[in-house]
C-alpha cells in the first residue's frame, strides 16, 4: 500500500467507469500501454485483482467492485483537502466583525478553510452590516433586516437565534410561581432614545410591540441591558422583554425570568457577506459556520420573528 498513489487510483475509477482501456485511456490523455501498466502494478500493491480482461471485454471483479465506491470516496477527500489548501495557501485573512455573539466553535470550524481574524471592534448591527457593504470587514454577525440588506448589497445566511426571554420582578414566597410563562401582549419593551447605539433593537422593539401588543416604553440611559435595565424592570414591575445585545450582567435574587408565550419570541444573528462576494476563503467561512444549522426553531408555528427578518417565512 505504501506505493499506491493517487494518480493510479484516479486511473482505476476511469477504467472502471469506461470499461474499456482505449476510451480510459483517451479520457485521462496517457498512452494505452501505460494505463495497462499502471493498473498493474495498482493491482501488485493492492494485492488484488481489480479488473478481469480479455481481447474483446473489460469487467469489475467483485474485489475490483466493492473497492470502487470507497476508492471515490478517498479521491473526493483528497480533492476536498487541495481546495482546502488552496483557501489557505497564500491568501488574505478573513475578517469577521461581530455585535456580541459568536459561535463557541467559531475557530474549530473555520481553522480548515481560512485564516480568519475576528475585528476587535464590537459595534452594533447596522455599523458592522455597514462596514461589510464598504469593505472593511469580509463577514459580520448582526441582525439587519431585508430591506437594509438589499439596500446595502448584503446576503445573510442564518449562524444563530436566541429566543427572548421577560425578566420580572419576584413575588416574595411566590417567586417560584412568578416565573411561569407570560404572553408577548403582557411583556414591556424598552425602546432607547440613542439610535446610533440601539438602532436594531428599536426597529425590532417596535414590530414586536406593533404586532403582539407588547407595551413600548422609552428610555434615555441606555438600560436596555445591565443594571440599569434591573432598575427598569424594578420601576416598571411588568415583565420586561431581555435583549440579547450584551446582557452579561448576573440575574439579580429579586428578579426572575419568565418564558414568553405565546407567541416564541425569536432574535436571530445573520452571517452577512458581499452579494457579489467572490473569495474562495470567505464564501468558505460561510459554508464552515452556516452549513447544518437548519432553523433553530425559527420556523416553528408559534415562533415569532419581524416580518422583515430575513429567516423569517414569507409568502
Amino acid at each position: 500500500m505504501a506505493g499506491v498513489e493517487l494518480r493510479q487510483l484516479r486511473y482505476f475509477v476511469a477504467v472502471a467507469e469506461e470499461l474499456n482501456f482505449g476510451r480510459a485511456a483517451e479520457r485521462l490523455l496517457i498512452a494505452g500501454p501505460s494505463l495497462s501498466q499502471q493498473i498493474k502494478v495498482l493491482e501488485r500493491d493492492l494485492g488484488v485483482r481489480l479488473f478481469d480482461r480479455d481481447r474483446r471485454s473489460v469487467s469489475l471483479t467483485p474485489a475490483g467492485a466493492a473497492l470502487l465506491p470507497h476508492t471515490r470516496a478517498l479521491l473526493d477527500r483528497a480533492d476536498d483537502l487541495r481546495r482546502r489548501a488552496g483557501r489557505l495557501s497564500g491568501s488574505e485573512p478573513v475578517r469577521l466583525g461581530y455585535v456580541n455573539w459568536l459561535p463557541p466553535d467559531l475557530t474549530a470550524r473555520t481553522a480548515a478553510v481560512a485564516e480568519l481574524h475576528v475585528d476587535a471592534w464590537v459595534a452594533p448591527s447596522h455599523t458592522q452590516a455597514a462596514r461589510v457593504a464598504a469593505g472593511s470587514l469580509d463577514l459580520a454577525v448582526c441582525w439587519a433586516p431585508r430591506a437594509d440588506l438589499e439596500r446595502l448589497g448584503l446576503r445573510s445566511r442564518l449562524l444563530g437565534a436566541d429566543r427572548l426571554y421577560a425578566v420580572d420582578v419576584g413575588l416574595g414566597s411566590d417567586a417560584q410561581g412568578s416565573s411561569r410563562a407570560v404572553a408577548a401582549r403582557d411583556t414591556v419593551v424598552l425602546l432607547d432614545d440613542d439610535a446610533t447605539s440601539w438602532s436594531s433593537w428599536n426597529v425590532y422593539g417596535r414590530e414586536l410591540a406593533g404586532t403582539t401588543g407588547a407595551r413600548a416604553v422609552r428610555i434615555g440611559d441606555g438600560g436596555v441591558t445591565g443594571p440599569a435595565f434591573f432598575d427598569h424592570v424594578r420601576r416598571l414591575r411588568r415583565p420586561v422583554v431581555n435583549c440579547p445585545k450584551g446582557q452579561s450582567s448576573p440575574l439579580p435574587p429579586d428578579l426572575v425570568r419568565r418564558p414568553i408565550l405565546p407567541p416564541e419570541v425569536y432574535w436571530t444573528w445573520s452571517l452577512v457577506r458581499r452579494a457579489g462576494e467572490e473569495r474562495a476563503a470567505v464564501l468558505g467561512v460561510v459554508d464552515a459556520l452556516c452549513d447544518g444549522v437548519g432553523d433553530l426553531g425559527t420556523r416553528e408555528p408559534q415562533a415569532w420573528l419581524p416580518a422583515d427578518d430575513p429567516h423569517a417565512p414569507t409568502g
